[in-house]
Protein backbone atom coordinates (compact mmCIF):
# COMPACT_ATOMS: atom_id res chain seq x y z
CA UNK A 1 0.00 0.00 0.00
CA UNK A 2 3.24 2.05 0.38
CA UNK A 3 3.48 2.48 -3.27
CA UNK A 4 1.29 5.37 -4.55
CA UNK A 5 0.57 6.35 -7.66
CA UNK A 6 1.84 9.97 -8.31
CA UNK A 7 -1.28 10.37 -10.83
CA UNK A 8 -4.09 9.49 -8.85
CA UNK A 9 -5.54 7.70 -11.54
CA UNK A 10 -7.70 4.75 -11.10
CA UNK A 11 -7.10 1.15 -13.05
CA UNK A 12 -8.87 0.55 -16.12
CA UNK A 13 -9.51 -3.24 -15.05
CA UNK A 14 -13.17 -3.92 -15.47
CA UNK A 15 -13.33 -6.29 -18.13
CA UNK A 16 -16.51 -6.16 -20.95
CA UNK A 17 -18.09 -9.01 -18.72
CA UNK A 18 -17.73 -7.98 -15.70
CA UNK A 19 -19.37 -4.45 -16.65
CA UNK A 20 -22.23 -6.37 -18.57
CA UNK A 21 -22.61 -8.93 -15.26
CA UNK A 22 -23.03 -5.80 -13.19
CA UNK A 23 -24.98 -3.67 -15.57
CA UNK A 24 -27.59 -6.65 -15.73
CA UNK A 25 -27.58 -7.98 -12.00
CA UNK A 26 -27.55 -4.56 -10.74
CA UNK A 27 -31.50 -4.18 -9.53
CA UNK A 28 -31.53 -8.04 -8.47
CA UNK A 29 -31.40 -7.23 -4.25
CA UNK A 30 -32.76 -8.39 -1.15
CA UNK A 31 -35.64 -6.70 -1.77
CA UNK A 32 -36.55 -8.08 -4.76
CA UNK A 33 -36.61 -11.90 -3.14
CA UNK A 34 -38.40 -10.90 0.32
CA UNK A 35 -39.68 -7.24 0.38
CA UNK A 36 -41.49 -7.86 -2.63
CA UNK A 37 -44.06 -9.49 -0.25
CA UNK A 38 -44.73 -6.39 1.67
CA UNK A 39 -45.50 -4.73 -1.52
CA UNK A 40 -47.41 -7.11 -2.82
CA UNK A 41 -49.80 -7.93 0.26
CA UNK A 42 -50.54 -3.72 -0.12
CA UNK A 43 -51.50 -3.51 -3.39
CA UNK A 44 -52.46 -6.62 -4.72
CA UNK A 45 -51.56 -7.76 -8.07
CA UNK A 46 -52.20 -4.40 -9.26
CA UNK A 47 -48.43 -3.66 -7.49
CA UNK A 48 -47.33 -4.80 -11.30
CA UNK A 49 -48.65 -1.04 -12.36
CA UNK A 50 -46.47 -0.04 -9.28
CA UNK A 51 -42.98 -2.00 -10.61
CA UNK A 52 -43.75 -0.73 -14.00
CA UNK A 53 -44.02 2.98 -12.86
CA UNK A 54 -41.10 2.77 -11.28
CA UNK A 55 -39.06 0.96 -13.85
CA UNK A 56 -40.26 3.37 -16.27
CA UNK A 57 -38.77 5.85 -14.15
CA UNK A 58 -35.88 4.07 -13.70
CA UNK A 59 -35.40 3.44 -17.51
CA UNK A 60 -35.60 7.22 -18.19
CA UNK A 61 -33.22 8.49 -15.35
CA UNK A 62 -30.87 6.04 -16.88
CA UNK A 63 -31.25 7.43 -20.14
CA UNK A 64 -30.66 10.93 -19.16
CA UNK A 65 -27.63 9.75 -17.26
CA UNK A 66 -26.39 7.95 -20.34
CA UNK A 67 -26.44 10.76 -22.20
CA UNK A 68 -23.86 12.79 -20.38
CA UNK A 69 -21.62 9.81 -19.12
CA UNK A 70 -21.09 8.34 -22.72
CA UNK A 71 -19.82 12.18 -23.45
CA UNK A 72 -17.87 12.28 -20.42
CA UNK A 73 -17.20 8.94 -18.67
CA UNK A 74 -16.41 9.76 -14.70
CA UNK A 75 -16.26 8.16 -11.69
CA UNK A 76 -18.09 10.86 -9.86
CA UNK A 77 -20.85 10.02 -12.10
CA UNK A 78 -23.77 12.57 -11.43
CA UNK A 79 -22.16 14.11 -9.00
CA UNK A 80 -19.36 15.24 -11.49
CA UNK A 81 -22.31 16.27 -14.01
CA UNK A 82 -24.43 18.39 -11.43
CA UNK A 83 -20.94 19.91 -10.76
CA UNK A 84 -20.79 21.50 -14.01
CA UNK A 85 -24.48 21.81 -14.79
CA UNK A 86 -25.99 23.18 -11.91
CA UNK A 87 -22.90 24.54 -9.55
CA UNK A 88 -20.52 23.45 -7.40
CA UNK A 89 -22.77 22.94 -4.43
CA UNK A 90 -24.54 20.65 -6.62
CA UNK A 91 -22.17 18.31 -6.94
CA UNK A 92 -20.28 18.28 -3.60
CA UNK A 93 -24.02 17.86 -1.97
CA UNK A 94 -25.15 14.80 -4.13
CA UNK A 95 -21.64 13.50 -3.83
CA UNK A 96 -21.72 13.63 -0.41
CA UNK A 97 -25.39 12.60 -0.01
CA UNK A 98 -25.08 9.49 -2.27
CA UNK A 99 -21.28 8.47 -0.49
CA UNK A 100 -23.78 8.79 2.96
CA UNK A 101 -26.51 6.33 1.54
CA UNK A 102 -23.90 3.53 0.70
CA UNK A 103 -22.20 3.98 3.69
CA UNK A 104 -25.38 3.20 5.41
CA UNK A 105 -25.99 0.03 3.73
CA UNK A 106 -22.72 -1.58 4.29
CA UNK A 107 -23.39 -2.73 7.86
CA UNK A 108 -27.21 -2.96 7.35
CA UNK A 109 -26.66 -5.77 4.38
CA UNK A 110 -23.68 -7.24 6.51
CA UNK A 111 -26.35 -7.47 9.50
CA UNK A 112 -28.58 -9.03 7.10
CA UNK A 113 -26.23 -11.57 5.35
CA UNK A 114 -24.70 -12.71 9.30
CA UNK A 115 -28.04 -13.03 10.21
CA UNK A 116 -28.86 -15.79 7.72
CA UNK A 117 -25.63 -17.47 8.62
CA UNK A 118 -26.07 -17.70 12.14
CA UNK A 119 -29.32 -19.67 11.52
CA UNK A 120 -27.32 -21.81 10.45
CA UNK A 121 -24.19 -21.52 12.81
CA UNK A 122 -26.03 -20.34 15.92
CA UNK A 123 -22.98 -20.86 18.15
CA UNK A 124 -21.29 -17.56 15.90
CA UNK A 125 -22.41 -14.68 17.04
CA UNK A 126 -23.83 -12.65 14.62
CA UNK A 127 -21.69 -9.56 15.28
CA UNK A 128 -18.60 -12.19 14.76
CA UNK A 129 -20.01 -12.64 11.49
CA UNK A 130 -20.73 -8.89 9.99
CA UNK A 131 -17.11 -8.13 11.47
CA UNK A 132 -15.79 -11.20 9.46
CA UNK A 133 -17.98 -10.14 6.10
CA UNK A 134 -17.30 -6.71 5.74
CA UNK A 135 -13.08 -7.03 6.69
CA UNK A 136 -13.33 -9.62 4.01
CA UNK A 137 -15.08 -7.90 1.34
CA UNK A 138 -13.13 -4.44 2.37
CA UNK A 139 -9.76 -6.46 1.98
CA UNK A 140 -11.01 -7.61 -1.87
CA UNK A 141 -11.55 -3.72 -2.82
CA UNK A 142 -8.88 -2.87 -1.27
CA UNK A 143 -6.19 -4.72 -3.66
CA UNK A 144 -7.76 -4.28 -7.10
CA UNK A 145 -10.79 -3.51 -8.82
CA UNK A 146 -10.47 -6.53 -10.85
CA UNK A 147 -10.82 -8.63 -7.48
CA UNK A 148 -14.64 -6.21 -7.02
CA UNK A 149 -14.87 -6.95 -11.05
CA UNK A 150 -14.73 -10.74 -10.11
CA UNK A 151 -16.50 -10.85 -6.97
CA UNK A 152 -19.25 -9.42 -8.57
CA UNK A 153 -19.66 -11.64 -11.41
CA UNK A 154 -19.85 -14.41 -9.78
CA UNK A 155 -22.47 -12.84 -7.40
CA UNK A 156 -24.32 -11.31 -10.44
CA UNK A 157 -24.45 -14.30 -12.10
CA UNK A 158 -25.84 -16.37 -9.64
CA UNK A 159 -28.53 -13.99 -9.25
CA UNK A 160 -29.46 -13.76 -12.62
CA UNK A 161 -29.34 -18.12 -13.02
CA UNK A 162 -32.09 -17.78 -9.85
CA UNK A 163 -34.00 -15.20 -11.65
CA UNK A 164 -34.25 -17.04 -14.96
CA UNK A 165 -34.74 -21.03 -13.09
CA UNK A 166 -37.32 -19.48 -10.78
CA UNK A 167 -39.38 -17.90 -14.20
CA UNK A 168 -38.86 -21.31 -16.08
CA UNK A 169 -40.27 -22.78 -12.74
CA UNK A 170 -43.21 -20.50 -12.76
CA UNK A 171 -44.30 -20.67 -16.30
CA UNK A 172 -44.44 -24.59 -16.20
CA UNK A 173 -46.23 -24.18 -13.09
CA UNK A 174 -48.98 -21.79 -14.52
CA UNK A 175 -49.43 -24.11 -17.63
CA UNK A 176 -49.62 -26.95 -14.72
CA UNK A 177 -46.57 -28.85 -16.59
CA UNK A 178 -44.57 -28.75 -13.03
CA UNK A 179 -45.14 -32.18 -11.84
CA UNK A 180 -45.92 -32.24 -8.37
CA UNK A 181 -47.20 -28.30 -7.92
CA UNK A 182 -49.88 -27.10 -5.67
CA UNK A 183 -50.72 -24.08 -7.86
CA UNK A 184 -51.40 -23.31 -11.62
CA UNK A 185 -53.22 -21.11 -13.78
CA UNK A 186 -53.33 -17.27 -13.34
CA UNK A 187 -56.94 -16.95 -11.53
CA UNK A 188 -55.14 -15.02 -8.55
CA UNK A 189 -54.65 -12.09 -10.54
CA UNK A 190 -58.42 -11.01 -10.39
CA UNK A 191 -60.58 -13.95 -7.72
CA UNK A 192 -59.22 -12.32 -4.18
CA UNK A 193 -61.38 -8.82 -4.93
CA UNK A 194 -60.06 -8.41 -8.02
CA UNK A 195 -57.28 -6.89 -9.77
CA UNK A 196 -57.19 -3.34 -7.68
CA UNK A 197 -58.47 -4.44 -4.19
CA UNK A 198 -57.44 -1.82 -2.30
CA UNK A 199 -57.60 1.03 -4.90
CA UNK A 200 -55.12 3.35 -6.85
CA UNK A 201 -53.92 4.60 -3.44
CA UNK A 202 -52.46 1.76 -2.67
CA UNK A 203 -50.30 1.45 -5.82
CA UNK A 204 -49.34 4.92 -5.19
CA UNK A 205 -47.84 4.21 -1.87
CA UNK A 206 -46.19 0.56 -3.52
CA UNK A 207 -44.44 2.98 -6.15
CA UNK A 208 -42.92 5.26 -3.09
CA UNK A 209 -41.98 1.37 -1.84
CA UNK A 210 -40.76 -0.44 -5.05
CA UNK A 211 -38.82 3.35 -6.68
CA UNK A 212 -36.08 2.25 -4.31
CA UNK A 213 -35.79 -1.28 -4.96
CA UNK A 214 -33.93 -0.09 -8.16
CA UNK A 215 -31.32 1.90 -6.37
CA UNK A 216 -27.82 0.74 -7.63
CA UNK A 217 -28.99 0.80 -11.55
CA UNK A 218 -26.60 3.98 -11.86
CA UNK A 219 -23.34 2.02 -10.16
CA UNK A 220 -22.77 0.82 -13.75
CA UNK A 221 -21.87 4.73 -14.82
CA UNK A 222 -19.43 4.55 -12.55
CA UNK A 223 -18.09 1.27 -12.94
CA UNK A 224 -17.41 1.46 -16.57
CA UNK A 225 -15.13 4.47 -16.22
CA UNK A 226 -12.89 1.61 -14.92
CA UNK A 227 -12.72 -0.09 -18.20
CA UNK A 228 -11.55 0.35 -21.31
CA UNK A 229 -14.44 1.62 -24.16
CA UNK A 230 -16.45 2.95 -21.31
CA UNK A 231 -18.80 5.02 -23.66
CA UNK A 232 -19.79 1.74 -25.18
CA UNK A 233 -20.09 -0.38 -21.98
CA UNK A 234 -22.39 2.58 -20.63
CA UNK A 235 -24.59 2.51 -23.81
CA UNK A 236 -24.97 -1.55 -23.82
CA UNK A 237 -25.49 -1.23 -20.21
CA UNK A 238 -28.14 1.48 -20.86
CA UNK A 239 -30.03 -0.06 -23.81
CA UNK A 240 -30.46 -3.38 -22.27
CA UNK A 241 -32.13 -1.79 -19.16
CA UNK A 242 -35.48 -2.24 -20.33
CA UNK A 243 -35.90 -6.01 -20.79
CA UNK A 244 -33.74 -6.39 -17.79
CA UNK A 245 -36.50 -4.70 -15.06
CA UNK A 246 -39.28 -6.61 -17.36
CA UNK A 247 -37.57 -9.97 -17.00
CA UNK A 248 -36.25 -9.29 -13.35
CA UNK A 249 -39.23 -7.77 -11.91
CA UNK A 250 -42.54 -7.17 -14.12
CA UNK A 251 -42.10 -11.40 -15.09
CA UNK A 252 -41.34 -12.79 -11.98
CA UNK A 253 -43.77 -10.68 -9.87
CA UNK A 254 -46.31 -11.37 -12.38
CA UNK A 255 -45.68 -15.46 -11.65
CA UNK A 256 -45.75 -14.27 -7.35
CA UNK A 257 -49.31 -12.40 -8.13
CA UNK A 258 -50.50 -15.15 -10.29
CA UNK A 259 -49.92 -18.44 -8.12
CA UNK A 260 -50.37 -16.93 -5.13
CA UNK A 261 -53.71 -15.03 -4.01
CA UNK A 262 -52.15 -11.50 -2.81
CA UNK A 263 -53.70 -11.29 1.00
CA UNK A 264 -52.10 -14.74 1.51
CA UNK A 265 -50.26 -13.77 4.98
CA UNK A 266 -46.68 -16.40 4.10
CA UNK A 267 -46.03 -13.76 1.45
CA UNK A 268 -45.16 -10.86 4.14
CA UNK A 269 -44.11 -13.18 6.66
CA UNK A 270 -41.40 -15.45 4.83
CA UNK A 271 -41.20 -13.44 1.24
CA UNK A 272 -42.81 -13.79 -2.06
CA UNK A 273 -40.16 -16.04 -3.76
CA UNK A 274 -40.18 -18.52 -0.93
CA UNK A 275 -43.76 -19.03 -0.77
CA UNK A 276 -44.13 -19.59 -4.61
CA UNK A 277 -41.51 -22.20 -4.34
CA UNK A 278 -43.11 -23.62 -1.65
CA UNK A 279 -46.46 -23.96 -3.55
CA UNK A 280 -44.82 -25.35 -6.23
CA UNK A 281 -43.18 -28.25 -4.30
CA UNK A 282 -40.10 -27.55 -4.67
CA UNK A 283 -37.77 -29.20 -1.80
CA UNK A 284 -35.60 -27.22 0.74
CA UNK A 285 -37.40 -24.10 -0.97
CA UNK A 286 -36.22 -21.75 2.22
CA UNK A 287 -32.55 -23.52 2.35
CA UNK A 288 -32.58 -22.31 -1.55
CA UNK A 289 -33.92 -18.61 -0.79
CA UNK A 290 -31.69 -18.22 2.01
CA UNK A 291 -28.69 -18.98 -0.42
CA UNK A 292 -29.86 -16.89 -2.98
CA UNK A 293 -31.07 -13.91 -0.88
CA UNK A 294 -27.46 -14.31 1.43
CA UNK A 295 -25.57 -13.87 -2.30
CA UNK A 296 -27.43 -10.81 -2.92
CA UNK A 297 -26.83 -8.94 0.66
CA UNK A 298 -23.38 -9.87 -0.07
CA UNK A 299 -23.17 -8.58 -3.69
CA UNK A 300 -24.73 -5.83 -2.49
CA UNK A 301 -22.53 -5.36 0.19
CA UNK A 302 -19.38 -5.53 -2.29
CA UNK A 303 -20.89 -3.02 -4.35
CA UNK A 304 -21.78 -0.45 -1.22
CA UNK A 305 -18.27 -0.78 -0.57
CA UNK A 306 -17.02 -0.02 -4.40
CA UNK A 307 -18.80 2.78 -4.77
CA UNK A 308 -18.87 4.54 -1.65
CA UNK A 309 -14.99 4.56 -2.24
CA UNK A 310 -15.42 5.59 -6.21
CA UNK A 311 -17.63 8.55 -5.38
CA UNK A 312 -15.66 9.54 -2.05
CA UNK A 313 -11.81 9.77 -4.57
CA UNK A 314 -14.08 11.40 -7.02
CA UNK A 315 -14.88 14.23 -4.21
CA UNK A 316 -11.35 14.06 -3.17
CA UNK A 317 -10.16 14.63 -6.57
CA UNK A 318 -12.45 17.87 -7.01
CA UNK A 319 -11.23 19.37 -3.81
CA UNK A 320 -14.82 18.08 -1.51
CA UNK A 321 -12.90 15.42 0.53
CA UNK A 322 -10.22 15.10 2.12
CA UNK A 323 -7.31 14.76 0.01
CA UNK A 324 -5.53 11.20 1.43
CA UNK A 325 -9.15 10.29 -0.06
CA UNK A 326 -7.80 10.50 -3.98
CA UNK A 327 -4.61 8.97 -3.11
CA UNK A 328 -4.36 5.52 -4.90
CA UNK A 329 -1.47 2.50 -4.64
CA UNK A 330 0.23 0.75 -7.22
CA UNK A 331 -2.70 -1.09 -8.66
CA UNK A 332 -5.02 2.29 -9.09
CA UNK A 333 -7.20 1.06 -6.24
CA UNK A 334 -8.37 3.91 -3.76
CA UNK A 335 -7.30 2.39 -0.68
CA UNK A 336 -8.09 5.64 1.72
CA UNK A 337 -11.30 5.60 0.17
CA UNK A 338 -11.98 2.21 0.98
CA UNK A 339 -11.04 2.21 4.18
CA UNK A 340 -12.31 5.82 4.92
CA UNK A 341 -15.62 4.48 4.08
CA UNK A 342 -15.90 1.29 5.70
CA UNK A 343 -14.34 3.03 8.89
CA UNK A 344 -17.64 5.36 8.16
CA UNK A 345 -19.93 2.15 8.23
CA UNK A 346 -18.31 0.58 11.71
CA UNK A 347 -18.79 4.31 12.78
CA UNK A 348 -22.62 3.71 12.36
CA UNK A 349 -22.58 0.45 13.74
CA UNK A 350 -21.06 1.53 17.07
CA UNK A 351 -23.87 4.53 17.11
CA UNK A 352 -26.30 2.00 16.99
CA UNK A 353 -24.97 0.24 19.99
CA UNK A 354 -24.13 3.30 22.04
CA UNK A 355 -26.63 6.26 20.84
CA UNK A 356 -30.11 6.71 21.64
CA UNK A 357 -32.39 4.55 19.60
CA UNK A 358 -33.76 7.88 17.84
CA UNK A 359 -29.80 8.91 16.99
CA UNK A 360 -29.52 5.77 14.52
CA UNK A 361 -33.31 5.44 13.88
CA UNK A 362 -32.55 9.17 12.18
CA UNK A 363 -29.43 8.26 10.64
CA UNK A 364 -31.14 5.72 9.34
CA UNK A 365 -34.47 8.38 7.77
CA UNK A 366 -31.43 10.10 6.29
CA UNK A 367 -31.27 8.37 3.77
CA UNK A 368 -34.66 7.47 2.99
CA UNK A 369 -35.23 10.04 0.15
CA UNK A 370 -31.65 10.16 -1.22
CA UNK A 371 -32.40 7.76 -3.97
CA UNK A 372 -35.02 10.29 -5.53
CA UNK A 373 -32.44 12.95 -5.01
CA UNK A 374 -30.35 11.74 -7.30
CA UNK A 375 -32.99 11.00 -9.43
CA UNK A 376 -34.05 14.79 -9.74
CA UNK A 377 -30.45 16.17 -9.82
CA UNK A 378 -29.50 13.73 -13.01
CA UNK A 379 -32.73 14.81 -14.36
CA UNK A 380 -31.78 18.58 -13.96
CA UNK A 381 -27.96 18.02 -14.82
CA UNK A 382 -29.05 16.90 -18.00
CA UNK A 383 -31.84 19.07 -19.32
CA UNK A 384 -28.43 21.94 -18.52
CA UNK A 385 -25.87 19.98 -19.70
CA UNK A 386 -27.73 19.20 -22.93
CA UNK A 387 -28.73 23.10 -23.47
CA UNK A 388 -24.86 23.91 -23.03
CA UNK A 389 -23.82 21.38 -25.17
CA UNK A 390 -26.23 22.17 -27.85
CA UNK A 391 -25.71 26.04 -27.77
CA UNK A 392 -21.83 24.90 -28.54
CA UNK A 393 -22.71 23.27 -31.14
CA UNK A 394 -21.61 19.85 -29.96
CA UNK A 395 -22.78 16.36 -31.66
CA UNK A 396 -24.58 14.59 -29.25
CA UNK A 397 -23.91 10.65 -29.70
CA UNK A 398 -26.44 9.12 -27.32
CA UNK A 399 -29.66 11.10 -26.46
CA UNK A 400 -32.22 11.14 -24.33
CA UNK A 401 -35.71 10.49 -25.66
CA UNK A 402 -38.20 13.19 -26.40
CA UNK A 403 -35.96 16.02 -25.04
CA UNK A 404 -36.63 17.89 -23.11
CA UNK A 405 -40.49 16.87 -23.08
CA UNK A 406 -39.72 13.43 -21.06
CA UNK A 407 -37.16 15.29 -19.00
CA UNK A 408 -39.57 17.68 -17.63
CA UNK A 409 -41.83 15.02 -16.94
CA UNK A 410 -39.53 12.84 -14.56
CA UNK A 411 -38.78 16.29 -12.92
CA UNK A 412 -42.77 17.07 -12.27
CA UNK A 413 -43.02 13.11 -11.58
CA UNK A 414 -40.12 13.23 -8.49
CA UNK A 415 -40.93 16.43 -7.37
CA UNK A 416 -44.41 15.37 -6.85
CA UNK A 417 -43.59 12.04 -5.43
CA UNK A 418 -41.37 14.01 -2.89
CA UNK A 419 -44.26 15.68 -1.96
CA UNK A 420 -46.67 12.87 -1.81
CA UNK A 421 -44.25 11.42 0.80
CA UNK A 422 -43.94 14.92 3.04
CA UNK A 423 -47.81 14.36 3.56
CA UNK A 424 -47.70 10.28 4.22
CA UNK A 425 -47.13 9.95 7.30
CA UNK A 426 -45.29 6.65 6.45
CA UNK A 427 -42.68 8.51 4.86
CA UNK A 428 -42.79 12.18 6.26
CA UNK A 429 -40.08 11.32 8.89
CA UNK A 430 -37.91 10.19 6.10
CA UNK A 431 -38.11 13.34 3.75
CA UNK A 432 -37.40 15.45 6.68
CA UNK A 433 -34.86 13.59 7.82
CA UNK A 434 -32.86 13.52 4.55
CA UNK A 435 -34.02 16.77 4.24
CA UNK A 436 -32.16 18.16 7.40
CA UNK A 437 -29.00 16.11 6.10
CA UNK A 438 -29.80 17.72 2.43
CA UNK A 439 -29.39 21.13 3.68
CA UNK A 440 -25.88 20.75 5.98
CA UNK A 441 -24.44 19.54 3.53
CA UNK A 442 -25.36 22.48 0.95
CA UNK A 443 -24.06 24.85 3.83
CA UNK A 444 -20.90 22.64 4.05
CA UNK A 445 -20.34 23.20 0.29
CA UNK A 446 -21.34 26.53 0.38
CA UNK A 447 -18.79 27.25 3.11
CA UNK A 448 -16.12 25.08 0.96
CA UNK A 449 -16.55 27.06 -1.85
CA UNK A 450 -16.21 30.22 -0.22
CA UNK A 451 -12.90 28.95 1.49
CA UNK A 452 -11.65 28.21 -2.23
CA UNK A 453 -12.21 31.30 -3.64
CA UNK A 454 -10.58 33.08 -0.62
CA UNK A 455 -8.16 30.96 -1.06
CA UNK A 456 -7.62 31.12 -5.04
CA UNK A 457 -7.83 34.89 -4.66
CA UNK A 458 -5.45 35.15 -2.19
CA UNK A 459 -3.21 33.64 -4.52
CA UNK A 460 -3.54 35.72 -7.17
CA UNK A 461 -2.95 38.65 -5.03
CA UNK A 462 0.18 37.36 -4.21
CA UNK A 463 1.15 36.18 -8.02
Amino acid sequence: MSSTQSSNDLEQGLKPRHVTMLSIAGVIGAGLFVGSGHAIAAAGPAVLLAYAAAGTLVVLVMRMLAEMAVASPDTGSFSTYADRAIGHWAGFTIGWLYWWFWVLVIPLEANAAATILHAWFPDVAIWAFTLVITLLLTATNLFSVKNYGEFEFWFALIKVVAIIGFVILGVLAIFGLLPGSQVSGVSHLFDTQGFLPNGMGAVLAAILTTMFSFMGTEIVTIAAAESKNPGQQITKATNSVIWRIGLFYLVSIFIVVALVPWNDPTLAAVGSYQTVLERMGIPNAKLIVDLVVLVAVTSCLNSALYTASRMLFSLGRRGDAPAVAKRTNKSGTPYWAVMLSTGAAFLAVFANYVAPAAVFEFLLASSGAIALLVYLVIAVSQLRMRQKRTAAGERIAFKMWLFPGLTYAVIVFIVGALTIMLFQEAHRVEIIATGVLSLLVVVAGLLVASRRRARNLGTAVLN
